[in-house]
């Protein structure tokens, strides 16, 4: 782990850069290496992941698709319906859908090959010579076809802190959330899905609704690195994405962790409603369902990720 983390310092871009490099999950998984960290995921892990279940009571993490185009949404999902109508009276209705998965508004699942930075993408990759009109060749959303189902943990800053939500001059830091694993009486386990509540939906309610590029807006600091890294997360998630901009000038912080460490990085939940069930429940570890559409070539996917209780 950086020694600023433990030291509970913020740290350099040079500390964060050369931890990036030293700890790189490249080549890890040979020939199997385009799933990335979801080879983590065996099948013990989810036989275990089960046996989380004990009422049968599910929490979609997913926002509605969104339509109408505004200011957050300036690639709105693409929806219309047509009737037809068929022998006897009887008829059907058929939909079209055209989704244009990343940015902040629609819930996604991050393939490998989505991000990169001066040394490459994901395993050493290209990108220019990985990504093609046509879709990627390696690192792509199609090697999750058989889907995601792996334990659950919810990590809830805004309990820890006792606010409503982070806002632009409180990112969360990587000692925050070993700190919330420790409160809320959980140890994150290998092949784990993590999701971190930041507070989005109370963030939006008093900042006109704006968690978007191009404006400043709250989220995750690079020093969470480690503690996705040194715990072997398989799926990382947080209602709200890198803290934007970054004191470094980097293109990517968190996000890193898909072209460094290969982990699948689910962006958009909603963890509102999660947080709500966990305290209910009384525990804030679940079985969770990410299934992604079996899109060969693809650098991400819509998704509705699920979790049971």
């Amino acid at each position: 782990m950086l020694d600023a983390v433990k030291s509970r310092r913020v740290p350099t871009r040079e500390e964060i850069e050369g931890y990036l490099k030293e700890r790189s999950n490249w080549g890890r998984w040979g020939n199997k290496g385009g799933a990335g960290t979801i080879n983590l995921i065996t099948a013990k892990k989810r036989l275990e992941a089960t046996k989380l279940v004990k009422k049968g009571r599910t929490v979609s993490l997913s926002l509605p698709l969104p339509v109408t185009p505004t200011l957050e949404n300036s690639q709105p999902v693409q929806f219309y319906m047509k009737r037809m109508p068929w022998l006897d009276g009887s008829g059907a209705a058929l939909d079209y859908q055209g989704i244009f998965c990343h940015g902040f508004t629609v819930t996604h699942i991050d393939a490998l090959c989505h991000v990169w930075d001066k040394n490459g993408s994901w395993d050493g990759t290209n990108p220019d010579e990985n990504l093609t009109f046509d879709g990627g060749k390696y690192g792509t959303v199609d090697a999750w076809r058989d889907g995601i189902l792996t334990r659950g943990v919810l990590l809830d800053i805004p309990k820890l802190r006792g606010t409503s939500h982070v806002d632009l001059d409180s990112p969360v830091h990587g000692w925050e959330l070993e700190d919330a694993a420790k409160r809320q009486g959980v140890t994150i386990q290998p092949g784990d899905a993590v999701f971190v509540y930041c507070g989005r939906e109370e963030y939006e309610k008093t900042n006109n609704g704006m968690y978007a590029a191009p404006s400043p807006y709250p989220g995750m600091h690079a020093s969470c690195l480690p503690f996705v890294r040194e715990n072997d997360i398989a799926v990382f998630s947080g209602d709200m994405e890198d803290l934007a901009p970054n004191e470094y000038g980097l293109g990517f912080t968190v996000h890193a962790i898909i072209f460094a460490f290969g982990v699948a990085m689910l962006d958009n939940p909603t963890l509102k409603r999660l947080a709500q069930v966990c305290v209910e429940e009384g525990r804030y570890e679940f079985m969770v369902t990410v299934n992604p559409l079996f899109l060969e070539g693809g650098t991400g996917s819509a998704v509705n990720p699920v979790a049971v209780f």
